[in-house]
């Protein structure tokens, strides 16, 4: 597999960069997201941005989240990406996707591509990063799972695809950067590594908006095209806590500072604290600031079972601040439901408080 498949003359960003504004976007992971403590490759791609059209004003709309998958993002694209009004967007999950199951994660993303697609505005282009996890696959000369399911999706709707993870495996084939170098941790690029995954989108972006031939600047509407997947999760909404009912000790509250993509979460401490809500669709997850001192819970769909949570803390997670997503259904028959919580604690030795922080009630339609 090619490191750079050309599937899109990005007609529209010419055009918009001739009117002298363009808006980039960026969505996906910790490699990805606007970090104080990581300099990640978006940084030097948006500064090639600005040198090489010093005529036009460019706006950076950096969307990813550490530790995020897809599935989040479809919840996320509206208010993060579409109604930001960005023109060019990249998108990287193929590492936080991995080790989801392929039929969800390829749900997922077609419905994040069918979202930015459906908006008209944006062309998108998708981005291969690298972990350890595909060593093996990689040094066979194959393209991990993720990354060859993600083409199927890049091929299907035409969406140009640039394996920075590869680059950056060649550069140190060739000896031009050390392994740790790259990743020092096997997952996140240092200064180094994100300049290699940088100039590869770089290289991408030179060719397709300076050197390559003159193209037809006229930009032509595309329809959509039909889906691979008849169940992508293209159509989802999120429900407000206006609609939630609630008993106990509660309050909305701005998100802490450490959680800047989320507005307001609803939040308590109190173990026994319920809440319940009604939904119409066919899915439901809900989204939380989640950590080491987050509780657990016990809830209920359409009055079945008690189900008690028993979510992951792994050693990097922190007592709170992780975006964390929890599916309680997707495959429910469409229609209305009925969902009763209660806030317990986890009662093991790496839960360690009872804070329960919602986010974001996620519904599938």
């Amino acid at each position: 597999m090619e490191t750079i498949q050309v599937r899109n003359g990005l007609s529209q960003v010419r055009n918009k960069l001739e009117t002298g504004q363009l808006t980039l976007g960026f969505i996906g992971g910790s490699i990805t997201e606007d970090s104080s403590v990581l300099w990640n490759w978006p940084e030097p791609v948006a500064r090639w941005f600005v040198e090489s059209f010093p005529h036009a004003r460019i706006t950076v709309e950096n969307a990813a989240i550490g530790a995020t998958g897809s599935d989040l993002a479809v919840f996320r694209a509206e208010r993060d990406l579409i109604s930001r009004q960005c023109d060019l967007i990249f998108i990287e999950f193929a590492v936080n996707d991995y080790l989801t199951p392929s039929e969800q994660r390829m749900r997922a993303r077609e419905g994040l591509i069918r979202k930015l697609l459906a908006d008209g505005r944006s062309e998108l282009v998708i981005i291969y990063t690298y972990s350890q996890k595909m060593y093996e696959e990689m040094s066979q000369g194959k393209a991990p799972a993720s990354i060859a399911e993600f083409e199927q999706l890049a091929q299907h709707y035409s969406i140009s695809s640039v394996w920075v993870g590869q680059h950056a495996w060649q550069e140190v084939k060739k000896g031009r950067m050390t392994w740790d170098e790259w990743l020092p941790d096997g997952l996140h690029p240092n200064h180094r590594g994100s300049l290699s995954y940088g100039q590869c989108v770089i290289a991408y972006l030179e060719k397709e908006l300076i050197t390559a031939p003159d193209r037809d600047s006229e930009v032509t509407p595309r329809s959509l095209t039909s889906p691979l997947n008849a169940h992508h999760w293209g159509n989802v909404s999120t429900l407000s806590f206006e609609e939630v009912q609630l008993e106990g000790p509660w309050l909305i509250r701005r998100a802490a500072a450490h959680m800047p993509r989320v507005d307001q979460i609803l939040t308590t401490a109190a173990i026994g604290a319920k809440l319940s809500f009604s939904f119409t669709g066919k899915g439901l997850a809900l989204a939380f600031d989640f950590g080491k001192k987050s509780a657990e819970f016990t809830y209920r769909l359409d009055g079945g079972p008690a189900i008690t949570t028993h979510r992951d803390r792994p050693s990097w997670c922190n007592d709170g601040g992780w975006f964390h997503i929890y599916w309680i259904a997707d495959d429910l028959e469409d229609g209305l439901h009925h969902v009763e919580l209660e806030v317990v604690h986890g009662n093991r030795e790496d839960c360690t408080g009872t804070n329960f922080h919602l986010g974001l009630i996620g519904i599938l339609k």
